[in-house]
């Protein structure tokens, strides 16, 4: 078990670092990666490389930064009431009761992540076992081409930010939704200040619908396959993503991560009035916003990279680009350099007269 472990975190993480890296490191990395991925699939059962890999990504990237939060909130109580965004009330553990109820959320919320990856070995053995098909998704020997990987992320992230808006929009958050819009209420919104383990505390019922479903549907359901470490990559974005939303912060390390922070701190000050989409454009369309919406943060994201003073830059650097290309085609098309020696000419006889 420690060995598979092992080997599934050097392709991971080596996979996720590959940007960090200049040309020739980065090739080194690649076919590292690639020798390390090979002897992985050919050396252990593909059901397992799946299992085991999405357990590994949810516990390091998501219940292993929670943790880290949740420690610096505790420990450091002073430091955390100046970057939280609700200030002294959104720490966790103020009393007793609060640490009943951190240790209930904690609980939960790794249940929660830990219930994901069964169902997701669950089909993967239904599939396989039972109906005697293909698995859901690939595990080849092979890596797969980066616009795969780039169509199946889209993909994944695409469905999870549509379908996770209207879940929770016309399910969890209406009168419609019976039974499961109640244990939603009872059990997400009885928290008002959210650190990051609320991201998956709900309700076994409500938590699949609106956090597992969205994201691992287009892998598991439709019919394309999608490639094992396009997944993986899509269920660690998701997990860095939930963790930094929920954190409460409101110094993060980007002004778009900030403003999701943002959102999910107001959706649960609100008690679920609004800011029902993870990234916050569909709520913007739709008018569901509660305070500030995403294109406050493009703007605040142009305004602090200076946008349109590089944008203008730009134009003015084409446009001395396009003139000069017109003086060395004499200014009229025809490419023979004629017109513009006759253009020097007849403007030095003008000036003379």
């Amino acid at each position: 078990m420690s060995s598979l472990l092992s080997l599934i975190s050097l392709p991971a993480l080596s996979f996720l670092a590959l940007p960090t890296f200049s040309s020739w490191s980065t090739s080194l990395n690649l076919a590292f990666f690639s020798m390390t991925w090979f002897v992985l699939v050919v050396s252990n059962d593909q059901f397992y490389v799946e299992v085991l890999g999405s357990l590994f990504i949810r516990a390091i990237f998501y219940i292993l930064p929670s943790l880290l939060f949740l420690a610096l909130d505790c420990a450091v109580p002073s430091l955390a009431t100046n970057i939280k965004t609700q200030g002294e009330i959104a720490l966790p553990v103020r009393n007793d009761k609060d640490k009943r109820k951190v240790l209930e959320v904690v609980g939960w919320s790794t249940f929660n992540v830990c219930l994901g990856v069964a169902l997701q070995a669950a089909i993967e053995l239904l599939y396989t076992e039972v109906f005697q098909m293909r698995s859901a998704l690939k595990v080849p020997k092979t890596l797969p081409m980066p616009f795969s990987i780039l169509f199946d992320l889209g993909t994944a992230l695409a469905f999870r930010g549509i379908s996770t808006y209207y879940i929770n929009r016309h399910l969890l958050h209406s009168p419609s939704g019976g039974r499961a819009a109640d244990w939603h209420k009872s059990w997400h919104h009885s928290i008002r200040a959210p650190y990051a383990f609320v991201a998956n505390y709900d309700h076994p019922v409500p938590w699949i619908l609106s956090r597992w479903l969205p994201l691992h549907a287009p892998a598991l359901f439709f019919p394309g396959r999608t490639h094992i470490l396009s997944f993986h990559l899509a269920l660690a974005l998701v997990s860095l993503e939930e963790c930094f939303a929920y954190s409460g912060y409101s110094t993060l390390p980007s002004i778009l991560l900030a403003g999701m922070a943002r959102r999910a701190d107001n959706h649960l000050l609100s008690a679920g009035k609004g800011n029902f989409g993870p990234w916050g454009v569909l709520d913007w369309v739709h008018g569901t916003t509660v305070g500030k919406d995403v294109v406050d943060d493009v703007r605040k994201e142009c305004d602090e990279h200076d946008v349109q003073r590089r944008a203008s830059g730009l134009g003015d650097a084409a446009g001395g680009m396009l003139e000069d290309v017109r003086g060395r085609l004499g200014g009229n098309g025809n490419g023979n350099g004629k017109g513009k020696e006759k253009g020097k000419k007849k403007v030095r006889v003008e000036g003379d007269e």
